[in-house]
């Protein structure tokens, strides 16, 4: 529900965007405030009024549909011009083509299965940096008094927030990101066998903890690039015991749907016409495999692993929990979290914390807790657009949304 951007805005679109919230039912301050933020549940209840307003206009929602391919004729240009999209009615199993000659297509930063369609379409795309790290909780008090002194708990300051940076020994870049005062860790997995971490606030932001990721910043040359690794990643998950058949791919995935598998084109492994040699998806195997050993450090029940930051800054497992309760549910398993993001990644935290702690005090209570992990802050690809955002190498689809690469927080 965090609404404010740090791009320039000088012909004041984001003002558009903030009107058209409040017209569907956001808090008619997020007009002024300097961080505008509408709320988890609100939020909710704007894009239902939106959904109204865009089938007033004449617009059409479908729910459980999925677009698994797209069609395309080649241009008198000599590039491919997009003619359809292949959707799949996940309930009924029915597969029908949408005629369209010009697509938005406005994809989250976790939309995997099309990612890879629009790479066997050869689509251009490319890898690009990302950050991957956990989660930290505090007392909403230590930080309200960290930040706001003698003022704290004012009813006009509400729940104070935090911007943290550090650049590491190691070269690696350690930064807050996504902060949530008064908020909860929540679980973000959309796919089985894979823990996954965020946060979210109410529009209150009275939650008893506050939290961010702590996360790092990594880039195509940290990605696996073998041909192995890519076809493991992307090859169709089976859910076994220890996977619930809750967790169906309809947000996205590479696996199989527990009702209706749709046939996906083939996973191009080599790409010689990649930028700098990386392939375009090898972000995304990064991802499934710290989200795949973060679901077994969890005990491969969903539970999310934990370690307080005290014995994590002294290299020891966690084996209980202290002052700070994790809020994120279905639960949490104490461990080590050395495991759970690659080395480089777990030192420069480690080196972070206490010069956190130097910057907001308490930062490094021993009792705050990290859970793990936080892969999706962005998107792990950029898809290329030309000057009027079209793809170049696929006439009339226009990539958009946090999936394109262009935005993401």
């Amino acid at each position: 529900g965090k609404l404010y951007s740090q791009i320039k805005d000088p012909r004041h679109l984001g003002r558009k965007v903030m009107q058209e919230f409040v017209q569907a039912g956001a808090p008619e301050d997020i007009l002024y405030a300097a961080h505008p933020h509408i709320g988890t549940f609100k939020l909710v209840k704007v894009v239902e009024n939106l959904r109204e307003q865009i089938k007033a206009l004449g617009g059409e929602v479908r729910f459980d549909q999925r677009v698994i391919d797209i069609e395309h004729e080649i241009g008198p240009d000599g590039v491919p011009h997009l003619t359809g999209l292949v959707v799949l009615d996940q309930t009924h199993g029915t597969r029908t083509t949408l005629p369209a000659r010009q697509v938005v297509m406005a994809l989250g930063h976790s939309s995997r299965d099309t990612f890879a369609m629009l790479h066997h379409h050869r689509v251009p795309m490319e890898s690009k940096p990302f950050s991957v790290g956990f989660r930290i909780e505090h007392p909403q008090s230590l930080i309200d008094r960290a930040r706001w002194g003698v003022h704290a708990g004012h009813p006009l300051l509400g729940a104070a927030d935090y911007k943290l940076v550090h650049h590491a020994a190691n070269g690696r870049a350690v930064y807050s990101f996504c902060m949530c005062p008064g908020g909860t860790v929540v679980a973000a997995t959309s796919e089985p066998g894979r823990v996954v971490t965020n946060g979210m606030s109410q529009y209150s932001r009275n939650e008893r903890n506050a939290n961010a990721g702590i996360v790092v910043g990594i880039d195509p040359r940290d990605y696996p690039q073998d041909a192995a690794s890519l076809e493991a990643a992307f090859a169709p998950a089976v859910p076994t015991s220890n996977t619930s058949t809750r967790a169906d791919h309809r947000l996205g995935s590479n696996a199989t749907s527990p009702r209706i598998a749709p046939s996906l084109p083939p996973l191009r492994l080599h790409d010689p016409e990649a930028p700098g040699g990386f392939h375009p998806l090898a972000g995304i195997v990064l991802q499934r495999q710290l989200e795949s050993h973060a679901f077994v450090l969890g005990g491969s029940t969903y539970e999310a692993p934990v370690q307080r930051v005290g014995d994590f800054i002294a290299r020891r497992a966690s084996t209980s929990l202290g002052e700070v309760q994790p809020s994120y549910r279905p639960g949490v398993k104490t461990v080590s979290l050395d495991s759970a993001l690659p080395a480089y990644a777990i030192e420069a935290v480690r080196e972070a914390l206490p010069i956190f702690g130097r910057k907001i005090r308490g930062f490094d209570l021993p009792d705050a807790v990290l859970t793990g992990v936080e892969t999706r802050t962005s998107s792990p690809l950029r898809i290329h657009r030309d000057e009027g955002l079209e793809s170049p190498g696929m006439r009339g689809l226009y990539p958009a949304g946090e999936g394109a690469g262009y935005a993401g927080g």
